[in-house]
């Protein structure tokens, strides 16, 4: 039996994709292909297509999800959320950044491959134009180093064309979801002279977007994504991770014709590094920075392996002490343990919050400046403002009621009508007796309805004489 024998860590003093005079080492990996390759095909095409019809899905005819930032108005699954509901929205988030770190304990960098746009795109939209246009990696690595002729002109101009035109429709879905799909229609429709500030966001979207597919590549994963990065803490030796079983592989040695194999299975064939998106070799070890576990170089060395007639597995998901001493994984430990209870805790704060949410929020405010009045029947009265914000899809009409004390209120003008998504502001005054008044400044509540509907209810002060 092979001795296990750990590479050397000598490989975590660099990155793959910079040379030791720190230029930029660029990345041709082979076209993949194998059954993993084809369930994250799968799995792309689905993200691919709910990516491009949330904008179109409704929800109480809200969008499924719009982050508005600009109006700072955000619709998430449907919900509107105002500057007000802050601390939900902070909350959601805590939850998510909890989520993931359960999720990368348990299961390592699965998202990064799988589910991350970045990748998605990346690997399943334009490195397969590529592979279209220019060929595989040994084509691409002859076209670039070809003097600049026909042939070179016609392939890199149309892929160039066919990145533009698939950043464009990325600047165009990354907009829907920021100003909605009615306003980008607009922005269509009108034309740019009408909407200079929305078509330079386009065209600025759209530059950002080709270069980063077309030339910054795997380097948002190495250099800038704050998960690679932080992966070193959140993974430990019980996590799943696309790991090389040392203990069977090594020593490595070219596979021979008509000789007996004394070494191990691994016959050094680097196809494993060849397929690899971000250029390293998986042989070196586990939880290496640029590996986003895209599985890649498990189909390519199953490939090789069922090839020589040796069992697959030699590269898989596997715990890093699976491979080291032979244990069986385990889901639930401790730390895992741990997480899922904060992150239980966390749920059920967060639907508890958006289940006794509010409909509108209303503040109301003494007039500045204005003192009480006395009317003719000797009740007090006092003038106050009133803002209140839709966190709803319709509009509704709105009367004011005084809760736990007897008077009357009067809008002033017309009738308040809430419209939706929208902010209602009028003045009304509040008359009530004097014998009910306690102090000079009374604590009252306000109720604002919807017909016969309490939608909310807010605290203000009522200013009277000393008794």
């Amino acid at each position: 039996m092979a001795l296990k024998v750990q590479p050397t860590d000598e490989f975590r003093d660099h990155i793959s994709t910079v040379d030791d005079q720190g230029k930029r080492v660029w990345v041709y990996p082979k076209k993949p292909k194998g059954k993993l390759y084809d369930y994250r095909k799968y799995v792309s095409y689905l993200l691919l297509t709910l990516l491009f019809a949330g904008p179109f899905i409704k929800i109480n005819g809200l969008p499924l999800l719009m982050l508005n930032v600009v109006e700072r108005k955000f619709v998430i699954f449907g919900v509107l959320f105002w500057p007000q509901d802050f601390f939900i929205l902070v909350l959601a988030f805590l939850t998510l950044v909890v989520f993931i770190i359960l999720f990368t304990v348990v299961y390592g960098r699965v998202f990064c491959g799988w589910i991350c746009p970045q990748t998605i795109f990346l690997e399943m939209v334009f490195r397969r134009i590529e592979y279209a246009i220019e060929g595989d990696y040994t084509k691409q690595k002859a076209l670039n180093k070809m003097p600049w002729n026909t042939e070179k002109v016609a392939k890199k101009s149309a892929k160039t064309a066919a990145f533009l035109l698939i950043s464009f429709l990325i600047s165009n879905l990354f907009l829907a979801y920021i100003i909605g799909v009615e306003e980008l229609q607009k922005i269509v429709t009108e034309g740019p002279a009408n909407h200079l500030a929305g078509f330079g966001s386009l065209i600025a979207f759209t530059a950002v977007f080709y270069w980063v597919f077309a030339s910054f590549r795997e380097q948002v994963c190495t250099i800038v994504c704050p998960y690679g990065r932080l992966q070193g803490v959140m993974l430990d030796k019980k996590t799943v991770v696309v790991a090389y079983d040392y203990g069977r592989g090594e020593p490595r040695g070219k596979l021979r014709k008509n000789q007996e194999r004394t070494e191990g299975d691994c016959i050094d064939c680097k196809q494993c590094v060849s397929v690899c998106p971000t250029g390293i070799d998986i042989r070196n070890g586990a939880q290496q920075l640029e590996c986003i576990n895209c599985t890649a170089c498990i189909d390519a060395c199953n490939d090789i392996m069922r090839m020589i007639d040796k069992p697959e597995g030699l590269i898989r998901y596997e715990s890093e002490e699976g491979i080291a001493e032979g244990k069986k994984w385990k889901f639930f430990t401790s730390r895992v343990m741990g997480y899922t209870a904060v992150l239980a805790v966390m749920l059920t704060a967060l639907t508890t919050l958006l289940l006794t949410r509010d409909e509108a929020e209303a503040t109301i405010l003494r007039t500045p400046g204005q003192l009480y009045q006395k009317t003719e029947q000797g009740h007090i009265k006092n003038l106050y403002n009133i803002s209140v914000i839709n966190k709803t899809n319709h509009d509704m009409p709105l009367t004011l009621k005084l809760l736990g004390k007897e008077g009357t209120i009067k809008v002033i003008g017309s009738d308040l009508i809430l419209p939706a998504q929208g902010i209602a502001e009028g003045v009304f005054f509040t008359e009530i007796a004097k014998e009910q008044l306690t102090s000079m400044n009374s604590e009252i509540e306000i109720g604002v309805y919807h017909g016969e509907e309490l939608i909310t209810t807010t605290d203000t002060k009522f200013l009277g004489p000393a008794n």
